[in-house]
């Protein structure tokens, strides 16, 4: 498929068409879960372009890559043929997460969102990736849809975090612990 138009006037009434051509309001469950994934494949894209070369710049390509698959899927009702999100997609993800996380340290509180430029951008692309988990338990709840995009939205948050320590850890950021109640004076770093 081509695209050789940018702009179609088929959505200036607030609809679109789904794959399969049925007509939706543009603010819709579906069009709105797809739309966070949309605005992820475009953080992760910003995320790129402050990493050099890298195996974790590499594994964000293949991801951007897997959330058109994601799109697609939540753009296609069930009974539309598309590419759908497979258990093997997750595995990718899960064993990406486990081989990442077995390099970092161990946690023992929770850690602010922060620290080098692209470590802060995943901080923030797994917050997206979070809001768009939500936006696929809304649709959900409204219509059939295919149960793995779910799961492997929720392992991604996962995935992302872990290469936010990553980033971090090889910028040399310092990982500040999350505080709860009254704000504790920050601590000196060690020699």
């Amino acid at each position: 498929m081509r695209i050789t138009k940018v702009y179609t006037r088929t959505g200036d009434r607030g609809e679109t068409s789904l794959v399969g051509g049925r007509r939706v309001r543009k603010d819709s469950a579906r069009v709105e879960a797809y739309g966070d994934v949309d605005e992820l494949n475009s953080l992760l894209g910003i995320v790129r372009a402050h990493l050099a070369d890298s195996p974790v710049n590499r594994l964000l390509g293949e991801i951007q890559n897997e959330l058109f698959t994601v799109g697609a899927d939540l753009a296609s009702p069930l009974e539309v043929k598309a590419p759908r999100i497979e258990p093997d997609h997750i595995a990718r993800l899960e064993r990406a997460i486990d081989e990442w996380n077995s390099a970092l340290p161990p946690l023992r509180e929770f850690i602010l969102p922060g620290g080098a430029a692209p470590g802060a951008l995943l901080h923030l692309a797994r917050a997206v990736a979070r809001r768009a988990e939500r936006r696929v338990v809304r649709l959900a709840a409204e219509e059939p849809i295919n149960e793995h995009v779910l799961v492997y939205l929720n392992r991604l948050s996962d995935l992302l975090f872990v290469l936010a320590r990553v980033v971090n850890r090889e910028a040399q950021a310092i990982e500040e612990e999350a505080h709860f109640g009254s704000p504790r004076p920050p601590t000196p770093p060690s020699p």
